[in-house]
């Protein structure tokens, strides 16, 4: 009896010489719809669906493959003799070889304004159904969802007259994160269609961008994935003009230098340094060059090794000064070919590009991976809780209110407890991850390289005493942004008042842990 092969595909990438191949070897093709035309149309010899179910393809395509004839052919465990008898009593021929991709499911709904019935149609039943029936009695079937598998699957048939039972038990598991995946995806959209953030059931479904050399640690190993839908303006989408690939701590650094950057407007140009995922030195001037060297300016040693990102596009003076430093990645919109030629003149810094990366994703949700659980919430997009709230009798001018924002934005993303300190939208001191406030306040004070008069502060979460208030008039501090909320509150305006400091409250904490 000829063995049999069923294939039917939404990708048709390398379909046609896989099921020459199978016909070469003496295997019967059976296929529907389109995935038949195109093999008839390279020479294929095709058996249709409907003359193995004796039943016609009806309800618009929706029903073809759902039937005994099928999956009894697939499901029959061939060592079992009454399995065996039954198929023979019942007519039904065993099917050996199933090749399955499904519907689009994801190419439809990432199409701009797609409709729910669009995406629902493009949701395969009769593909999953074989799929897993095949990858149940894989011990007998060899299932396919990977054109990339097809080479190796003709390659044992050839020499070995079969797919071992390594290689199907493999497939087997394939087919499995396959299906797992498609119906993510779908639970994914419908929760989302219904405007359900935190649903009874989390599926979570992502796609490897690449396996990487090591995790955090050489130690540790580790991958890069990305989500299924495409966003604009995150690191996946970035494009890699030279130096190594990426490892762990690269990415991570990076796309928290992205996240901060996001921060800001593209009405003028923002470089931000970055290292160990805590901004060093942030800037915004007229051109990127002078965003350059503000952030430069503000720590010089600490950008050693770091990140540098820009929201605009890297010049020959801003990519020269880079050069004289040590910097692994070096990520913008763009860069003059003066300015590229430069860079790439220094092997393994690592250069990439990426459109829209001052794009949001407001969608995005901040995943945390706890033992034994995941922690899930909403990203840290807003920045104040309604107007500023002005405390002090000493009120911000215009340009001292546009610090205080300047400084509020990177203190957000600063591990907590932190203080930034800032002039001239430039950062002066930045003091991260302290266990109590007193000493972020002290440590950014010391950390800073330049005169603090007349600068502003910014911290992540209240003052619990008046003394981060004592401590920042005293180095030149002359207003303060922070959230309020303190049960003191009123002891640090006190403090602010007598010192002469305007202190503004924005009436949102911003912790990062």
């Amino acid at each position: 009896m000829n063995k049999r092969a069923l294939i039917s595909v939404s990708d048709k990438k390398g379909i046609a010489e896989f099921a020459k191949g199978l016909e070469k070897l003496g295997y019967e093709i059976v296929s529907t719809g389109g995935t038949a035309r195109t093999l008839e149309q390279a020479g294929v010899k095709v058996i249709g669906v409907s003359e193995v179910t004796g039943f016609p393809e009806c309800l618009d395509g929706r029903v073809k493959t759902l039937h005994p004839n099928i999956h009894a052919g697939l499901l029959a465990v061939r060592s079992n003799a009454e399995h065996m008898k039954q198929l023979e009593q019942l007519k039904v021929k065993t099917i050996d070889i199933v090749v399955i991709n499904l519907y689009p499911f994801k190419e439809t709904i990432q199409k701009p304004g797609v409709s729910l019935e669009e995406a629902i149609e493009n949701i395969d039943i009769g593909g999953p159904t074989m799929l897993r029936a095949a990858a149940k009695n894989y011990q007998d079937v060899a299932v396919v969802v990977d054109p990339a598998d097809y080479d190796r699957i003709l390659d044992q048939l050839q020499k070995n007259g079969q797919v071992s039972l390594e290689t199907k038990f493999e497939l087997c598991a394939k087919v499995f994160m396959h299906t797992a995946h498609y119906d993510a995806l779908i639970t994914d959209y419908f929760g989302r269609s219904r405007g359900v953030d935190f649903p009874d059931y989390m599926t979570l479904t992502f796609e490897k961008v690449q396996d990487l050399r090591y995790g955090e640690n050489p130690h540790q190993r580790a991958a890069f994935y990305r989500e299924t839908c495409k966003k604009e303006g995150t690191l996946v989408e970035a494009e890699q003009l030279h130096g190594k690939e990426l490892s762990f701590n690269n990415i991570n650094d990076t796309n928290g230098a992205l996240e901060l950057l996001k921060e800001f407007d593209s009405s003028k140009p923002v470089v931000i340094g970055l290292k160990h995922t805590n901004p060093c030195g942030v800037g915004r001037g007229d051109t990127v060059y002078e965003a350059w060297q503000k952030a430069y300016q503000a720590d010089p040693v600490s950008i050693f090794g770091g990140i540098v990102a820009s929201n605009g596009e890297v010049d020959a003076d801003t990519a020269k000064d880079i050069n004289e430093i040590f910097v692994e990645i070096v990520v913008a919109p763009g860069y003059t070919p003066k300015a590229l030629e430069i860079l790439k003149s220094k092997k393994n810094i690592r250069i990439l590009k990426l459109n829209n990366i001052d794009s949001g994703t407001n969608s995005a949700m901040d995943l945390k991976k706890v033992n034994g659980g995941l922690l899930v919430q909403d990203s840290n997009l807003l920045l104040t809780q309604g107007d500023l709230k002005v405390v002090t009798r000493e009120k911000p001018d215009g340009k001292t209110l546009e610090d205080l924002l300047f400084a509020w934005r990177v203190v957000k993303h600063i591990k907590s407890n932190g203080i930034v300190l800032a002039r001239d939208q430039k950062t002066l001191g930045i003091g991260p991850g302290q266990v109590n406030r007193i000493w972020a306040v002290e440590n950014a004070i010391r950390q800073s390289r330049s005169d603090l008069k007349d600068s502003v502060m910014a911290s992540d979460a209240f003052f619990p005493f008046p003394d981060c208030v004592e401590a920042a008039a005293k180095a030149g501090v002359k207003a303060i942004i922070q959230p309020g909320g303190s049960l003191k509150d009123k002891e640090s305006i006190q403090a602010a008042d007598r010192l002469g400091i305007a202190m503004v409250f924005t009436g949102m904490r911003h912790f990062k842990h």
